[in-house]
């Protein structure tokens, strides 16, 4: 799971599952070039928001959060045999990373832009978050037969 968050890819190359391993890597390096992502992440961390909105190519950026949790996920799950359910937080995260992504170029918080890699990077921990969150609540409750 942690060589998937370096690079995804290279979880499922640990796995011994190379097909998907370099179609993973592959189509992270396409909507990484294609979406400028790069240039995008050292205008983020260098405070230039507005040089980042206008550098992103966010029909291409939009594909990211999804490949990038499914890889670390996919990892995860093969490399434990966790659940299916498993699957839940890193979906949620995906999904509100993307609509992060949708609103990156206007939505402020706390009078602040953050752009189109804090917000998603903020709305994929919050997915993560109440995905685990849910998932622990339902085992609870099926547990204890409510």
């Amino acid at each position: 799971m942690l060589w998937s968050i370096a690079l995804p890819g290279f979880g499922q190359y640990l796995n011994n599952q190379y097909i998907k391993g370099t179609v993973l890597l592959l189509l992270e390096f396409v909507i990484n070039v294609k979406s400028h992502l790069n240039l995008i992440i050292i205008s983020s961390f260098t405070g230039r928001i507005d040089t980042a909105i206008a550098q992103t190519d966010y029909e291409w950026l939009m594909f990211y959060p999804c490949l990038y949790m499914y890889a670390i996920w996919d990892a995860y799950h093969h490399a434990v045999k966790s659940p299916l359910a498993t699957a839940v937080p890193f979906a949620l995260a995906a999904y509100l990373a993307t609509v992060g992504i949708i609103f990156s170029s206007s939505l402020r918080i706390g009078g602040v832009l953050l752009g189109p890699v804090w917000l998603p990077m903020l709305c994929c921990f919050l997915g993560l978050g109440v995905g685990y969150a849910g998932i622990g609540r339902f085992n609870r409750a099926r547990q204890t037969g409510d």
